[in-house]
């Protein structure tokens, strides 16, 4: 078997090595070996075992399943290759190749052992029906063995995933604003519903509490209307907060032209009230910890375009990996996809905002600015997601570019810092001034440089503006009080020669302004000659 084609077949025991041979019989038809694979007399004149390395442990079947996965070529599966497949002659190339199912772990192999890998059609056939009829050819496994490794593995597997998450928690964020949403549509169910049925007793109270959550409260205290009187003005005005809509409430009660109901419907009443209280108060807590999570995973977003539009553009985008690997033309139109999407296919215009458009930043926008002021919101987010999402210590290099420092103790970034989203949001209000009042805004780069010499903890020796007031800079001035002199004077100098060198360069300005005049005038004069003679010819 020192040619032809072998397998590599990853199960959960271990690794596994097969020849094939007798491709004559079937060819490498597709069809064919679809056909033999449920056959085990005929598949296995096909694909024969040449060797079985099993896994020590399942930690070990853990690792190797993980390395697998990425496409890597672990040292236990290289050395298993170099046992099991035929040798090689330096210079010379290999007779045979190697089929596997994942074409990146086949590049690997290829990059480290220079065998040539296969993966199409045919060969996930003849894996197939390594698979299918992989117990067999084991002969020292016993019933059931494959199925538990199988089983144990997928579990540990899949907990390993999950417990590895790369987005810092993004996923929290995505259940916490939906569960939002939901309650959001549980109390305007139920608030409706019991405004709907208290009206029929006391309608006069719509009109004067509009909100929902003190309705329920003033309807659930108050109860009969009937049994309402003055001496309850104090306990109604500490939960409306209003004591002359308390004496309202009052007497409104008095005279209202609301039904009678039985002990029973308010009992029922009640208990609706209470629903809406408790959902109202569940709702609170929630977006509580949506806040506190943002300021968690994303805090630059949520500094620049709020908590409740940075979740939704993350739940949209799947995970702030996504949202931050998006580009910004995206993120404008992340949430209307089907205006976009009816857009082209009608060959109309497409949306100009999606889920930003709840932005106040797009509100406070004049309607002919809208589309500008989306575009440019659209940027900053996608700046502010891609610091939430890669900043860190391999950011170091490049915070040095715009700090330069000699150690790297000095550059030492912060944990869930809102710098950068302070710095964009004022960048994006200077943008909406301009808009408005024509005032131009600051540049780029200095927002960056303001944002990053914010973001960076200093020193108290180390300088870090020239406009610094502290009383440790202070210390340094004084004590080098002459190099601050002679520095001031180098200045004045060279802006003396910067002078100089501006007055020479007008003059030579104004001396060639000079010439072309003369030579514009000397031309006027010739032509004008030249006109009287072939009028005197004429």
């Amino acid at each position: 078997m020192s040619g032809g084609l072998y397998l590599l077949y990853e199960s959960a025991s271990g690794y596994a090595s097969f020849h094939s041979a007798g491709l004559d019989e079937i060819g490498q038809d597709t069809e064919a070996v679809r056909n033999s694979v449920a056959d085990i007399n005929r598949f296995g004149k096909v694909v024969k075992l040449v060797a079985f390395n099993p896994f020590e442990s399942a930690l070990d079947a853990l690792t190797q399943c993980n390395q697998i996965s990425e496409g890597h070529m672990t040292d236990e599966l290289r050395n298993f290759l170099e046992r099991t497949l035929p040798k090689v002659k330096e210079g010379k190339k290999p007779k045979f190749s190697i089929g596997v199912a994942e074409p990146k772990l086949g590049s690997d192999i290829y990059e480290v052992t220079k065998v040539p890998c296969q993966s199409n059609a045919f060969i996930l056939e003849l894996l197939r029906g390594v698979r299918l009829h992989f117990d067999q050819f084991l002969k020292i496994l016993k019933p059931g063995d494959l199925e538990k490794a199988q089983l144990g593995l997928g579990h540990s597997y899949s907990r390993a995933k999950v417990k590895f998450n790369v987005n810092r928690n993004d996923n929290m964020v995505i259940q916490a604003i939906s569960c939002l949403d939901f309650a959001d549509k549980t109390i305007n169910t139920s608030a409706m519903r019991f405004r709907e049925a208290y009206s029929w007793h006391f309608p006069e109270l719509v009109k004067i509490i509009s909100d929902i959550y003190l309705y329920a409260k003033v309807a659930n205290f108050v109860g009969n209307k009937l049994e309402l009187s003055e001496d309850q003005i104090p306990a109604i005005t500490e939960i409306v907060g209003d004591e002359e809509k308390a004496k309202e409430i009052v007497e409104a009660a008095k005279a209202s032209m609301g039904q009678d109901l039985s002990p029973v419907d308010f009992i029922i009443l009640k208990q609706l009230a209470e629903t809406v209280i408790k959902a109202a108060e569940l709702r609170k807590r929630q977006y509580d910890y949506l806040v506190s999570k943002m300021n968690d995973v994303a805090p630059n977003l949520a500094a620049l375009i709020g908590e409740v539009i940075g979740a939704r553009l993350i739940s949209q985008a799947g995970s702030l990996t996504n949202l931050a690997k998006s580009p910004s033309s995206t993120i404008q139109i992340l949430g209307a996809e089907k205006a976009l999407f009816r857009a082209l296919k009608t060959r109309g215009n497409t949306p100009k905002y999606g889920l930003i458009f709840n932005s106040s930043f797009i509100g406070r926008a004049s309607a002919r600015n809208k589309g500008r002021m989306a575009r440019y919101l659209a940027n900053k987010c996608s700046i502010a997601a891609r610091v939430d999402c890669f900043l860190g210590k391999s950011l170091i290099p490049f915070l040095l570019l715009f700090q330069p420092s000699s150690d790297l103790s000095l550059v030492m970034p912060e944990e869930n810092t809102t710098a950068f989203g302070e710095k964009l949001r004022e960048q994006v209000e200077e943008r909406l001034e301009f808009y408005e009042k024509g005032v131009a805004p600051s540049k780029n780069i200095d927002v960056m440089k303001a944002a990053i010499k914010k973001f960076i903890k200093k020193d108290a020796e180390v300088n870090v503006d020239e406009s610094s007031t502290e009383p440790e800079v202070r210390k340094i001035k004084k004590s080098k009080s002459n190099v601050a002199a002679a520095a001031d004077g180098e200045t004045m100098a060279e802006d003396k020669q910067v002078a100089a060198t501006n007055r020479d360069a007008s003059e030579k300005k104004k001396k060639k302004k000079e010439k072309r005049k003369l030579d514009q005038d000397a031309e006027a004069g010739l032509d004008r000659a030249n006109k009287k003679k072939k009028k005197s010819k004429a």
